[in-house]
């Protein structure tokens, strides 16, 4: 089966990488490293794992060849894994790999029988000699002298049914074992398949002679390539070489900039990491794709991972992403959706018979479904082997911390195309693993592209030195982005180009009012407002829509401020309340259906023009009056077109990517009211808190959502800034905003303050670095021979720890409805009954049913309150164990009158209604 992977998946200039590395011929090196992987298994050659069928066991335990010490038979700590890495150390130095004897780290024969130990995800410590050459002492499990017998025939005979009798000069760099190591995996799971194993089975009488065996592995070298092809782990090719070949449309200028010079330095170059910076809306997702596909087909990449900032903007992606590979991909393109909830996604239905049962094993040649991945592909841990991928930045970050399987996440990612969507969107954490990862990536020599709307030159710099590094080049550059523009960085000389700045078709002049206001948000709906209050600001700017038509986004910064902000407009504009789609809430605080319906009903209303929305005299008609009143949700990967953006005051950042929303598409004279125009002078109205003194101050509701430091630096930039021209002066306001000398332009305790709010700033940012530095696994140039490192934790980190974002403090809801009778229900009126699924557990369609009345609510919601008791076996299962479940109330006031769904959590309430879940004291 190793042989089969080598085969289909690694390309010709990776086979010759390794192959030199090892100082052998491509040949021999696949005859070895085949080898190599059926020797896995060898410390199965135990005592341990043989007593774990006592009735066989019982045979050998009676032979006196067979000695171990007493109780090593119940050694279960001693796994088999960990037994081949003890094992192997010793049989390999026989074999006369190179080794030493005294420094196992620097050993070949160490090296290999570590990475073998290494196939169930974590890699032992790096063995002492004195270990080595008297293993079943230190390790009893081990067993005595007939074990250590039976498993040197075991690795004769595999060395002469495969050949592989040449041994390696030198062991593998990381980056090289981690392929290895990956394919490795990826062949036991195929191979220990049942429908695999059943075919093969030797016939009752069989011995092992050297002739059975001999014939048994030529079957088995038939039958592997047919399994590998019904996984679907064949490679992509990218064949498009013309931009109009790819998409349905001519290039922009962005995207017409990069057809025209990009091929020729790739050519010139090679491969490397390509940086893309522009404003929302200016097609950097077909630039990049296009760009995918020149740097893949340079690299000879087996396909792609798009990576995304939300599982929300990795759904909108995925049909995106399969639509570029059915016009630009040839070969195998299988496609994923990554993410934790990617297996509720609609357009990623998981594909089962009418009767619930797997169909795996057959694979459809039909072209319509070409780039679904199967049944095997959508397995735990394997949707990253696909070619063709688009997922959250979560899974791509993982490979570089020391979780189970982090090894098989880079080889996942190791001959692809790595395409980094919002790279300016994460935090220091965040930030930190991003550059670790592009170390790897620089390592293998994968190309990369990173797309962004607003990005600090400071950061931009960090993100391609890292890619340098890994690829060899230590020596520092000073990446200074054009705005829009690229750059390009190559893998084989760690040159950094010229940057390219192009112009824009989209070039407009942001109208900024910058709105200092009392921030009143927690006055009841329908009260009377203060002249300068923000809820006063919001009627102001809005009553054009209301009177006029158009529609309007208002950003707000928490949930709990957007959910009192819409039942405040529906009291202020009652007839916009009144009528379907006038007014909409979207927040991250709903179940999961219902996120999913308001999200739909968002993207037809506010999205794209369709072309046959005009009117049959081929006139575009402004559109209903509409306001959305959101969270930051909106900001990333959303196809949002509105004509009035209203926000709370935010980091410059956040706010050219709410601005962004503003008069996105072009809808003409006749598609916009008139307040509305000109459409190349979008508004955006900034809601500045301030106290009574008219200084800006952060509302204590906010918590820490943003850097008080980083609002008062915006909120300074914009006062008296009555336009921004876009794109022109975006990087120069961007880098202005994270200047060092920008405390130089205040005075006196404004001066003194924002030096405060910057020192917290950059003790915090550090904080988070630092730790992100301390639990990340090193760069592959700093592994030195020792896998180990690859697995080593701090004390005391787990991996929950490590799977949750720094920070992050969340939890998982399910609301289930008391009825009349007290029996508990999924919805309100009682028709979906709580499943408890009996012995055999949730099926598949009513497990997807209950994640999909599913909510994240804050952890401090939940933290210390017991909740309802689960049905038996949920807590068992991964995706219900950590649900807590709220057994919710109709509560009714004395005269009848309906208040709503509560749930008493503790010394707290949490209510559901329209507005999605809350938080009472």
């Amino acid at each position: 089966m190793f042989g089969a992977l080598w085969d289909a998946l690694l390309s010709d200039q990776m086979r010759d990488r390794i192959a030199r590395s090892l100082g052998m011929t491509v040949a021999e090196t696949r005859q070895v490293l085949g080898f190599w992987a059926g020797l896995h298994d060898l410390g199965k050659i135990t005592p341990p794992f043989q007593a774990q069928v006592p009735e066989a066991f019982a045979a050998v335990q009676s032979e006196p060849a067979y000695a171990f010490a007493p109780g090593a038979e119940r050694e279960r700590k001693f796994r088999h894994e960990m037994a081949t890495h003890w094992a192997l150390a010793l049989l390999l130095d026989q074999a006369g790999y190179p080794g030493s004897s005294r420094l196992m780290r620097t050993a070949v024969s160490h090296q290999v029988a570590q990475l073998l130990g290494g196939h169930h995800g974590c890699f032992g410590a790096v063995l002492k000699a004195k270990e080595v050459t008297h293993a079943s002492a230190y390790q009893p499990g081990l067993g005595e002298n007939g074990w250590a017998a039976q498993r040197r025939a075991h690795f004769a005979e595999l060395q002469r049914a495969t050949g592989a009798r040449a041994v390696p000069e030198r062991g593998l760099p990381a980056e090289l074992a981690v392929i290895v190591v990956g394919l490795v995996v990826v062949a036991d799971w195929l191979a220990s398949q049942t429908e695999a194993i059943l075919p093969l089975l030797p016939p009752t009488g069989w011995r092992g002679s050297p002739d059975e065996l001999g014939e048994h592995w030529e079957r088995t070298q038939k039958a592997a390539p047919a399994l590998v092809a019904g996984a679907q782990l064949g490679r992509a090719r990218f064949d498009a070489e013309r931009f109009e070949d790819m998409f349905p449309f001519s290039p922009n200028i962005l995207q017409g900039d990069l057809v025209t010079h990009l091929p020729g330095l790739v050519r010139e170059k090679g491969a490397g990491l390509l940086l893309v910076t522009a404003p929302t809306g200016d097609g950097k997702t077909e630039a990049a794709l296009y760009a995918a596909s020149v740097l893949g087909h340079a690299a000879g990449a087996r396909g792609l991972f798009f990576a995304l900032p939300t599982m929300a903007t990795a759904d909108a992606m995925y049909p995106r992403v399969s639509a570029f590979a059915e016009q630009a991909l040839s070969g195998e393109r299988a496609l994923t959706l990554l993410h934790s909830m990617a297996w509720l996604s609609p357009a990623y239905a998981l594909a089962e018979q009418g009767d619930g049962t797997s169909s795996a094993g057959e694979v459809s040649a039909d072209a319509a479904t070409a780039t679904e991945a199967g049944t095997w592909l959508r397995g735990r841990k394997r949707g990253l082997l696909a070619p063709l991928s688009a997922g959250t930045i979560d899974q791509a970050l993982s490979a570089v911390l020391p979780l189970t399987h982090n090894a098989l996440r880079l080889f996942g990612l190791s001959d692809k195309v790595f395409v980094v969507d919002e790279a300016h969107a994460y935090g220091p954490w965040m930030h930190q693993l991003l550059t670790r990862l592009l170390e790897w990536l620089g390592a293998f020599g994968v190309p990369v592209v990173l797309l962004s709307a607003t990005l600090s030159g400071r950061t931009a710099s960090a993100l391609v030195d890292a890619y340098r590094r890994g690829a060899g080049f230590l020596e520092p550059s000073a990446v200074k982005p054009c705005y829009p523009g690229w750059v390009f960085t190559d893998a084989t000389t760690g040159e950094v180009s010229t940057p390219r700045e192009v112009g824009s078709g989209r070039g407009r002049t942001l109208d900024v009012q910058l709105r200092p206001v009392v921030w009143d948000t927690a006055a009841p709906a329908g009260s009377p407002v203060r002249p300068d209050g923000r809820r006063r600001a919001l009627r102001e700017a809005l009553e054009p829509v209301s009177a006029h038509g158009g529609t309007a986004l208002v950003c707000c910064t928490t949930v709990a401020e957007a959910q009192q902000t819409f039942r405040d407009l529906c009291a202020a504009f009652p007839e916009l309340a009144e009528r379907e789609g006038g007014l909409r809430l979207l927040h991250s605080r709903y179940p999961a259906h219902a996120r999913q319906r308001i999200t739909a009903e968002c993207e037809a209303a506010y999205g794209k023009p369709r072309t046959d929305t005009s009117t049959d005299a081929g006139i575009a008609r402004p559109r209903p009056a509409s306001i959305l009143v959101a969270t930051q949700v909106v900001e990333q990967s959303l196809d949002f077109d509105f004509d009035l953006i209203v926000s709370d005051l935010a980091p410059l950042a956040q706010l050219m990517q709410r601005a962004g929303r503003a008069r996105r598409h072009v809808r003409g004279s006749t598609g916009r009211p008139g307040w509305a125009l000109p459409e190349d002078k979008p508004l955006l109205v900034v809601l500045e808190p301030v106290d009574e003194n008219g200084a800006t101050v952060v509302p204590r509701t906010w918590g820490a959502v943003y850097d008080a430091g980083l609002l008062h630096r915006t909120a300074h930039l914009l006062r008296g800034r009555n336009g921004i021209v876009v794109p022109d002066d975006v990087q120069e306001l961007i880098d202005a905003v994270y200047a060092e000398d920008f405390v130089d332009q205040l005075d006196g305790a404004a001066r003194r303050e924002l030096q405060r709010m910057d020192a917290e700033r950059q003790a915090d940012e550090a904080a988070q670095g630092h730790l992100a530095e301390m639990v990340a696994i090193c760069a592959p140039a700093d592994v030195a021979g020792n896998l180990y490192e690859l697995s080593r934790r701090e004390a005391g980190v787990t991996e929950e720890l490590l799977t949750t974002r720094l920070g992050a403090d969340t939890g998982r809801v399910l609301c289930l409805y008391e009825q009349p009778d007290g029996a508990l229900a999924l919805d309100e009126a009682g028709t979906l009954a709580l499943p408890t699924g009996g012995s055999h557990g949730l099926g598949h369609p009513v497990l997807a049913h209950v994640m999909a009345h599913v909510a994240p609510v804050p952890g401090r919601w939940i933290r210390g309150a017991e909740g309802q008791p689960a049905p038996e076996g949920w807590e068992r299962h991964p995706m219900l164990g950590d649900l807590v479940l709220l057994r919710m109330q109709l509560i009714r006031d004395a005269d009848g009158t309906n208040r709503g769904w509560t749930c008493r959590n503790g010394g707290h309430a949490i209510r559901i209604s329209d507005v999605g879940l809350e938080f009472e004291a």
